[in-house]
């Protein structure tokens, strides 16, 4: 079902104020290409789409209360009229005739400067939507969303599409800061040069070549001690045509990075970016587009009075990047109106980032094996009141953003894989990981039960030791999206949360977890699962953004749990989708690295598993799996349909999932040859 569209007379009355613009943070939009977008075709009634690409250049107040929380912007140059100057890319898809959209801004938080929101609901994007093969199955088209980008995180390389933005370095009286930063390299083979990290990152480079202030040390996993990497058997400098040629961005080791291995450097760079104007521009170019008649300089708004809500759509960082706005109270602009109607931060864990520090690395996050001592999973976790019994501190996700302006509705999605690396269950729990946590009236979470982190591309070769899970969540992100729209513009209740629980045993530790997996021949279940580390980069850094101990000192682990399985080793609690439901496999959300790659045994960062049942009962037999066979489950193609369908009109029931969805399934389904192999 397509939302309300807007009045005509709305939007023609609104346009008409284009000649007094309101008062905007976005002084000049500077549009490089407005192009049809897919030649024109027609999006039903949303009709044709153009493509709006170019520059936002933007300011800042620093004195202002919604810029109180940017790291280091006072200590930013200002231009005559008091105000921190910066710019970001910009990328707009919205109807021709605004008139025929939906009224819905919907603004997709890039990856580490990647438009990933067309592939999450359009199942099909890429970094220059232009074509009609480009828009996939158009659905977003055809419900009439506006679908805007900007970049955010000054850290992105220009390059490959990839949106990018400016903001200028900070200084401490005219004078250039200089601070310590840790950099940890984990490769998948054998390398003798790499970069400080990784990502398309624009990387703080060394202040000097000479490895005398640098440390470099190694181990085979975080539990093992590091072993110093003697001065003289590493330098900075990339390794090419067999020479070593200096760079301050890269480290060369005499010996060769060994695979899997943690190598951590910790050296002294410069000129740190006030890195947390990512917020600012988020938050002014939403606001723009969606309340703005004119730039500063007159130039129209092309959606001036067509928006009627804003949603803001994340995947991963992108995810993170979305809850950590919010905490940060950034979802009230300068003239505090709210930017955002409602969120939804998709797969990412229970964390926010290192988005809003000095010598911010955007693209680190904290993980099983990688990047531990990196705080992205930080107290609090919760959306209500919690506390931290070891250290005594109190505190929830939303106080700053209730005291800005009105809460979003947020929907937090969440996949099997963010249980196991990505710490997602202190979302619900307590830190002990003891009892369920209630949830703010304004969040829902759901937990897309077996599904993994990405749900497109190709594993590296060789590096995980399991066939990757190929289970696709998409069609659920569909319907939620319709449903996310339906509360925050009617207060239609969208559906339950749905989530593994304490108090019903579904979620469980990990010795738990091992009883109750099959024993599936071949398959080693995994020793190790992430429980993030409290972390103390010092006093400054949650009030000043600054941290004084390099890398953070580390402390007790917060304790995150996964969901219970059942006897096939599928997820007991959320969606379950007919993959699930009536199931031909079973499906994780973890994975190992492979003895090739190091560090066997420890835990993919995205990737889940997928173990097919055995066929027949002969087969069952033979290779000792504890699993029923599919055709003991469904003697015939017709009884494997009537559980499938009874999964699906289920879940349509639930408003789980759309009838375009549903009939998809139901067709794969129908095409199954398993009972044609006799």
């Amino acid at each position: 079902m397509t939302p309300t569209r807007p009045f005509a007379a709305v939007f023609i009355a609104i346009s008409l104020l284009g000649s007094s613009p309101v008062l905007s943070e976005v002084v000049r939009m500077q549009v490089d290409h407005r192009d049809a977008f897919a030649d024109g075709h027609q999006f039903g009634r949303s009709g044709a789409y153009e493509k709006w690409t170019g520059r936002l250049y933007l300011e800042v107040d620093p004195l202002a209360v919604a810029n109180e929380r940017i790291t280091d912007l006072k200590l930013a140059a200002r231009n005559d009229r008091g105000r921190v100057e910066f710019w970001t890319d910009f990328f707009l898809l919205t109807p021709a005739d605004p008139r025929k959209g939906n009224g819905r801004l919907l603004f997709g938080v890039n990856n580490r400067g990647n438009k990933l929101l067309l592939g999450a609901f359009n199942d099909r994007g890429g970094n220059d939507p232009s074509t009609l093969a480009d828009a996939g199955n158009s659905f977003l088209m055809r419900e009439g969303y506006t679908v805007l980008w900007c970049g955010w995180n000054a850290d992105v390389l220009p390059g490959g599409g990839r949106l990018v933005m400016g903001v200028p370095v900070a200084r401490q009286e005219g004078k250039p800061i200089t601070g310590r930063i840790y950099a940890e390299i984990v490769v998948d083979s054998k390398a003798y040069s790499q970069p400080f990290y990784w990502g398309n990152s624009d990387i703080y480079p060394s202040v000097t070549l000479d490895n005398d202030d640098a440390v470099l040390t190694m181990r085979p996993n975080r539990t093992e001690p590091a072993v110093e990497v003697a001065r003289d058997r590493w330098a900075f400098g990339r390794w090419e045509n067999d020479q070593l040629t200096p760079d301050p961005t890269h480290v060369y080791v005499r010996e060769g990075f060994r695979p899997g291995w943690i190598y951590e450097l910790l050296y002294t760079s410069k000129d740190p970016r006030v890195i947390g104007l990512g917020f600012a521009a988020v938050r002014d170019c939403a606001s723009f587009f969606r309340y703005a008649a004119a730039d500063g300089h007159g130039q129209a708004n092309p959606l001036a009075g067509a928006i009627e809500r804003a949603y803001v759509f994340g995947i991963s960082q992108s995810g993170r990047f979305i809850h950590h706005y919010i905490y940060e109270g950034f979802n009230a602009d300068e003239q505090n109106r709210i930017v955002f109607d409602a969120a939804m931060p998709h797969v990412a864990g229970g964390g926010k980032g290192s988005f809003n520090m000095r010598f911010a690395q955007t693209t680190r996050y904290s993980s099983q094996h990688e990047e531990a001592l990196y705080p992205t999973d930080v107290f609090p976790f919760t959306s209500v009141p919690q506390d931290d019994p070891l250290t005594g501190v109190k505190g929830d996700t939303l106080s700053e953003a209730r005291r800005r302006a009105p809460l979003p509705k947020i929907f937090f999605t969440q996949t099997s894989a963010e249980y196991w690396n990505r710490a997602a269950s202190l979302l619900h729990t307590n830190v002990q990981g003891t009892a369920d946590s209630p949830l703010d009236p304004h969040v829902r979470i759901y937990y897309i039960a077996g599904a993994q982190h990405v749900v497109s591309g190709k594993p590296d070769p060789g590096i995980y030791k399991y066939p990757r899970n190929i289970l696709d969540h998409r069609p659920v992100l569909r319907a939620l999206l319709v449903t996310l729209d339906r509360w925050a513009s009617s207060g239609e209740e969208p559906p339950a949360s749905a989530y593994p629980t304490i108090a019903a045993g579904e979620l469980v530790d990990l010795k738990t977890y091992g009883k109750m997996f099959p024993r599936i021949p071949g398959v080693q279940l995994p020793e190790v699962m992430y429980q993030p580390l409290r972390l103390d980069p010092g006093p400054r850094y949650w009030t000043e953004g600054i941290a004084d101990h390099v890398p953070p000192k580390p402390g007790e682990p917060y304790t995150a749990l996964v969901p219970a399985v059942d006897e096939d080793g599928n997820a007991v609690a959320g969606i379950r989708l007919p993959e699930i439901e009536a199931p031909l496999a079973t499906y994780t959300g973890w994975n190992v690295r492979s003895a090739k790659c190091g560090a066997e045994g420890m835990l993919s960062r995205y990737i889940g598993a997928y173990f097919p049942l055995p066929r027949t009962a002969d087969q069952r037999e033979t290779a000792g799996d504890p699993r029923r066979a599919i055709q003991q489950r469904y003697p015939s193609r017709q009884a494997y349909l009537q559980r499938v369908t009874e999964s699906v009109r289920a879940l349509q029931q639930k408003r789980l999932l759309l009838e375009e969805d549903a009939a998809k399934i139901l067709k794969r389904a129908t095409d199954c040859q398993l009972w044609d192999q006799q």
